[in-house]
């Protein structure tokens, strides 16, 4: 179950039933999330290298185009998180008999690319 941020003024939901996985769910996510986290700590690095010009004054446009090295690496990042959970909660959830946990997914999905669309 993943955790949900409570606003002050709601109460907490009830938990969710936790859906059943396929078999290799896990595996998948834990050979993913090594991928991730070795791609995050080459993004920390390379952002501390960004710092490191700025602090001694480099070049604006040499700064500028590490930054859209940066952003294209997290945006990595993020297509290896969503093929993740496409491959695999999507697909639990698609293939649940409950109908609220087929539909939960869905706009889950839906709510992240609007979000996305509006970056």
């Amino acid at each position: 179950m993943r955790p949900r941020c409570i606003m002050p003024s709601e109460s907490p939901a009830p938990p969710l039933k936790a859906p059943a996985h396929h078999s290799g769910h896990h595996a998948v996510h834990a050979e993913a999330n090594a991928r991730l986290l070795q791609r995050l700590k080459s993004v920390e690095g390379h952002v501390r290298g960004i710092q490191t010009m700025v602090s001694e004054d480099a070049y604006c446009i040499d700064v500028l185009k590490q930054l859209k090295a940066v952003r294209s690496a997290l945006d990595r990042v993020g297509e290896i998180a969503l093929e993740t959970h496409l491959a695999t909660c999507v697909q639990d959830g698609l293939r649940s008999e409950d109908d609220e946990e087929r539909t939960r997914v869905i706009a889950e999905i839906l709510q992240v690319f609007s979000t996305n669309a509006r970056r």
